[in-house]
């Protein structure tokens, strides 16, 4: 029995220390994948982009494999709200962010440089409710439209209704998501909302009217930045350079397929449907440009309201 007892508590010390050791090499295993994983996401180029068409390019290339061709590494950090965006920028989170000019030049007069890689084809649409009854900026008297502060949807907005000078105030809500901002203007919860593609295509399909359009007013206020400090960094430089040379590449690539090719790219980081996609007006989608001067002149002197 003695024996019998040794034996029993021989195997439990041996099976404890085999528990014991492989809970160690475990942790240590995740450990170094932790490792791993830091180390290759602080040498890939961080990028902020929102589920909007103006980042279809920087999707593209990622998705068809256009960034490891050319050879950099691309992270993309996907945020629904432009605020977000910004506020990786401050945190130095990401080096680039996809936005607008209202924002961007906003960030500089906080003491953020920002170099501009280039200009997008961004546009936005005014668009009210149908079941409201409200088809035109002067019915917006008394009524909510939905944007976001300090960019390019309040901007817009403002310019929109002070055209016009309903009789009544016009209130601001700020809905920084852009697709609540389109969930509720479908759920009848907003009376108009600032919209950019696709999402713009989904409410026009069901019926609700455009009110206003940015590119009818020849204003172009989409970009991509950096931040200006990273590209004293000669490695971050050469993926700045690259991140352009495989953007270029994904704007050739959508212009001779054509959008349809690259519908499940568009329904998977734009979060929208086949329909939407179907229904895409044509869109052009440049080399990388510098933002017109005109265009950043638009962003001086701007007067914010806070109703």
């Amino acid at each position: 029995m003695k024996n019998l007892l040794h034996l029993i508590l021989f195997l439990a010390a041996v099976t404890a220390a085999s528990c014991g050791s492989t809970t160690h090499e475990k942790n240590e295993k995740h450990r170094k994948l932790q490792a791993a994983i830091q180390h290759k996401d602080s040498l890939a180029l961080k990028i902020a982009v929102t589920p909007t068409l103006d980042c279809l390019p920087i999707f593209v290339a990622a998705s068809s494999g256009i960034f490891d061709q050319i050879g950099v590494i691309v992270s993309l950090k996907e945020m629904n709200a432009q605020m977000d965006c910004d506020e990786a920028i401050r945190e130095e989170k990401v080096e680039c962010m996809v936005s607008d000019l209202m924002r961007t030049e906003r960030l500089k007069r906080t003491g953020i440089e920002m170099t501009y890689l280039t200009a997008t084809g961004q546009y936005w649409q005014l668009i009210g409710n149908r079941k409201g009854r409200v088809t035109t900026i002067a019915q917006m008297g008394d009524k909510m439209v939905a944007m976001t502060r300090y960019s390019a949807t309040d901007y817009l907005a403002t310019l929109a209704i002070d055209s016009v000078k309903p009789d009544n105030p016009v209130f601001r809500i700020q809905i920084n998501d852009v697709l609540v901002r389109l969930k509720m203007l479908i759920n009848n919860e907003m009376d108009a909302v600032m919209l950019p593609e696709p999402h713009a295509t989904t409410a026009r399909l069901s019926h609700h009217p455009v009110m206003m359009d940015s590119r009818g007013r020849d204003i172009r206020l989409g970009v991509i930045a950096a931040r200006t400090k990273v590209l004293s960094n000669p490695y971050r430089k050469k993926q700045m350079e690259l991140f352009i040379q495989a953007y270029n590449m994904a704007c050739d690539s959508i212009h001779d397929k054509g959008l349809q090719h690259y519908s499940p790219v568009i329904k998977t980081y734009c979060h929208t449907d086949d329909a939407t996609v179907k229904s895409l007006p044509p869109q052009t989608f440049n080399h990388a440009a510098q933002p017109r001067q005109k265009d950043i002149d638009r962003t001086k002197n701007v007067s914010w309201r806070m109703s």
